[in-house]
């Protein structure tokens, strides 16, 4: 029988969780012990697809060099900023690209 995840609103607690989504490897933190928190899930999900980026923008730069890696990196901060503002205003914001790849994710 499958549990459904509890919808609560957001709190300090849960805010907390879903900022630590958002830096890097830290987005596992949330996913191990807020998972059956959909406002947390929701953002941990997206802070994972970001964290792959990173790993992958870090890879393409030894191929490709220095320029890769600073441009990425400033997109996925500027992405990872907007997570964190939209968890202290309590909303499930889709940011763009990463919410299509975050959404096939299940746990």
């Amino acid at each position: 029988m499958r549990s459904k995840k509890k919808q609560t609103t957001p709190n300090l607690s849960t805010n907390v969780f879903a900022i630590f989504s958002y830096f890097s490897f830290l987005c596992i933190i949330p996913l191990v012990f807020k998972k059956d928190n959909a406002f947390v899930l929701h953002h941990a999900k997206q802070g994972l697809i970001l964290f792959v980026g990173e790993v992958a923008v870090f890879i393409a730069h030894i191929i490709l060099g220095m320029w890769i890696y600073q441009l990425g990196m400033t997109i996925l901060l500027l992405l990872s900023l907007v997570g964190i503002i939209t968890v202290f205003q309590g909303k499930c914001t889709k940011l763009p690209v990463i919410y299509k790849a975050a959404s096939s994710i299940t746990l």
